[in-house]
């Protein structure tokens, strides 16, 4: 089940739990599109800050050909509003064949230099679960030598490069090669690709619904994370019946232990960006502006839950 739009938002709108404020690193992050709001680099600042949020999405095809005066502007805005930027999105679709591949990462060098001179530092993309014709082995061996390739592109631009896996049972076992699901399978693909600028993207949900734990989380290193996404489960589900895109905003149930998440990143002295993530209908109905501030709202709520 999910909530109904008048019970979630006084969820989401409520104080947060009252606790003694923790020293934290990690800052609170806008993705428009995440909550299904449309928005350009200037309207994503101006959204940031009037809801509270600490950094924006950097839009690498903007500032990938922004002019000298626009990205002044831009900078200036960012600069003005108190904000940092969070994490861009990879321009280079890996996922399919070679022809669109070798299209976009020709594409790639121009755009990271243009994120390296708005002085953006980090890049995420996501992984699919599976493949309808590539064994495990075909399929590792091609993101190993693609995202290699593209690690080598954003390293010469002082860029890191962030990657999700995705857990979802009903995802990974939905075709017929089950592929990359969980942190310990991601580790290896960054152990392959073996470049010092690749990490991970890590997401609440994912985390959750790959069955992980504090302790998965505690063998990271700072070092080690790019980007995180934040997000709760509706109640009622199953875990291995969880669909990936009926997700609720951090906080909304108390399913995924935002607090065990969270805390657990604050020890590893967690420096990036948290984002809300939440593929939530009720979210993408609303208003840009009500949209921003539930999530800003969520975002908040759980960061207050982080322990010492």
């Amino acid at each position: 089940m999910t909530l109904d739009r008048r019970t979630f938002c006084a969820t989401l709108l409520a104080p947060a739990v009252a606790a003694g404020a923790v020293e934290r690193k990690m800052k609170s992050h806008l993705t428009p599109g995440s909550l299904g709001v449309k928005a350009d680099q200037r309207e994503t600042i101006e959204l940031a800050a009037r809801h509270g949020f600490e950094a924006a999405e950097p839009f690498a095809g903007f500032l990938g050909g922004a002019t000298d005066a626009e990205l002044a502007a831009t900078l200036d805005a960012l600069k003005s509003k108190g904000l940092v930027w969070g994490c861009a999105g990879l321009t280079v679709e890996f996922r399919k064949g070679d022809d669109q591949f070798r299209a976009d990462t020709a594409k790639l060098p121009a755009i990271a230099k243009g994120l390296q001179r708005a002085g953006v530092t980090r890049v995420g993309t996501w992984l699919s679960p599976s493949h309808s014709s590539l064994t495990f082995l075909a399929n590792f061996k091609q993101h190993a030598a693609r995202l290699r390739e593209c690690a080598a592109i954003l390293g010469d631009h002082n860029l890191r490069l962030g990657m999700e896996y995705v857990g979802p049972k009903l995802l990974w076992s939905g075709a017929r090669y089950p592929f990359i699901h969980t942190m310990a399978e991601m580790k290896e693909l960054i152990a392959e690709i073996g470049k010092p600028n690749v990490g991970l993207v890590l997401d609440s949900w994912h985390w959750y619904t790959a069955g992980e734990t504090e302790a998965d989380l505690l063998s990271l290193r700072n070092q080690d994370i790019v980007s995180v996404d934040l997000n709760d489960a509706p109640l009622g589900v199953p875990v291995d019946q969880q669909r990936d895109n009926v997700r609720e905003l951090p906080c909304a149930t108390g399913v995924i232990d935002v607090a065990t998440f969270l805390t657990a990143l604050n020890k590893l002295g967690y420096d990036g960006p948290v984002r809300p993530e939440p593929f939530n209908a009720t979210v993408r109905s609303m208003p840009k502006d009500e949209a921003v501030e539930v999530s800003a709202a969520a975002t908040k709520k759980a960061l207050s839950l982080i322990r010492g």
